[in-house]
């Protein structure tokens, strides 16, 4: 059962790891932890998500919690919905993982993050003991009840840009057989926006390509669809649409800290003197445009639930992450790659130019990507790291270890489900990231080798 519960959510293969009595067994659980009468659920696309659907509201009604039934649903549409009812929030989805997995996302009332620090501990203990002996079954079951929320998410994505100035953009969305071809359509209808869909169709067995963007193979068939027609933007959706990855009018793919200078950009030019956070593998050019829009920085850990509480206690507006998840406080702090995508569409158009150019004055620095290494001790070969680079670089310990030595920096960060570091390193050109990654990840082979002569 521990294998099936990470950092933030339950994911496993279907139904070796992940099946029906553990989804009816965890249904009750968090009705229990978050201690509540109704729960807002939704379900992707999956060939397995039905039948799990089916047995969490089984577990959910039989200690006698309401379901309000989203039918398929992406999870930024769950978010909206936890957070426009005020409910809890269930969403059935193994988002960028392959077809014979699937699992459970969760919220809290107001679209308020649960995570291993927030209540998902508690959730794994109950349905270990539910599942090890029975689960409960209330006097009075709960009833489930369908409450499609679709209409009312389009309206309030929208609401985020100023849809005139949108008119004329031509924009192709891969939306991979996921839960993207059911909201990027309705949201685009009728705004003068040129659209051409890649893989519109729901399938839960992905006959084209991975629903995972941030894999460069998996942007092929869209970079080339960009070219022949000429499209200005092409947009990329993992398979529960709360992430989406940019390509630019020339096909060049976007990263996510490019992204979150641009959407920060944007939104400053609007509401000057804001808050805004990116995480720590962010490239350095992210702090600089938002304190040269007049913005205040704030740099946070790696993953939505640091970065929803962060933006509760901050008040922050905006919120960006390297790995293509963008926060909005108006969208109850919940992360929505459709109001991203709008965001950008906005700028390009308020700025009259290109993506390609756009990028131009926000991409300052070269980076090594996500690095990842086995290691037999994560503490170890972080300790290790840091004295070996002792009285060198500033070094902080707010996610992993962080070196910061002026003209280049890198983090290493453990993996929250495997024995891994993660390096992501960045430095002036292409040249000094090669030089400087190798020299980092020798340190790290002869840390984890035992070597320390």
């Amino acid at each position: 059962m521990s294998d099936i519960f990470k950092a933030y959510d339950v994911r496993g293969v279907v139904p070796d790891e992940l099946n029906e009595e553990w989804a009816q067994a965890i249904g009750a659980a968090f009705a229990q932890v978050v201690g509540t009468d109704q729960v807002i659920l939704g379900y992707d696309m999956r060939l397995s998500s039905e039948v799990l659907r089916d047995a969490l509201i089984d577990g959910l009604t039989g200690v006698g919690v309401d379901v309000l039934d989203l039918g398929l649903a992406s999870t930024d549409l769950l978010y909206f919905a936890s957070g426009k009812l005020d409910l809890p929030g269930v969403m059935i989805t193994a988002s960028h993982n392959p077809g014979n997995y699937n699992g459970i996302k969760f919220c809290r009332a107001g679209a308020s993050p649960v995570g291993v620090e927030s209540g998902l501990r508690e959730v794994q203990e109950l349905a270990s003991k539910f599942r090890a002996s029975s689960v409960p079954v209330h006097a009075v079951r709960g009833v489930r009840k369908d409450r499609p929320m679709l209409d009312e998410y389009v309206d309030h994505v929208r609401s985020f840009v100023d849809v005139t100035k949108l008119q004329g953009l031509r924009v192709v969305a891969d939306t991979a057989n996921g839960m993207g071809g059911l909201i990027v359509p309705p949201v685009f209808d009728g705004l003068g926006i040129g659209l051409e869909l890649l893989y519109p169709e729901l399938d839960g067995s992905f006959p084209n390509h991975p629903a995972d963007p941030i894999q460069p193979e998996n942007l092929v068939d869209l970079r080339a669809k960009v070219l022949s027609v000429g499209a200005d933007v092409g947009l990329a959706f993992d398979g529960d649409a709360d992430r989406v990855f940019l390509v630019d009018d020339k096909a060049a793919p976007i990263s996510g800290s490019t992204t979150t200078a641009l959407i920060a950009r944007r939104i400053l030019g609007r509401f000057p003197g804001e808050t805004i956070l990116y995480n720590l593998i962010c490239s350095k050019a992210v702090p600089e445009v938002i304190e040269e829009m007049g913005g205040v920085a704030i740099r946070t850990r790696v993953g939505h639930s640091f970065i929803k509480a962060e933006m509760a206690r901050t008040g922050a507006i905006f919120g960006g992450e390297h790995s293509g998840h963008y926060y909005f406080r108006d969208n109850y702090r919940a992360d929505s790659g459709m109001i991203a995508a709008l965001t950008v569409l906005e700028e390009m158009a308020v700025q009259g130019s290109s993506l390609s150019e756009l990028r131009k004055s926000l991409e300052r620095y070269s980076d090594s990507g996500e690095v990842n290494t086995k290691v037999q001790s994560t503490q170890a070969v972080l300790t290790f790291v840091e004295n070996a680079y002792q009285g060198r670089a500033q070094v902080d310990h707010l996610d992993g270890l962080t070196l910061d030595f002026g003209d280049w920096w890198f983090n290493l960060r453990p993996s929250n489900t495997e024995p891994l570091l993660r390096l992501n390193l960045e430095a002036p050109t292409d040249d000094e990231v090669s030089r400087r990654s190798h020299e980092v990840l020798a340190v790290v082979a002869k840390a984890d080798s035992g070597d320390v002569r």
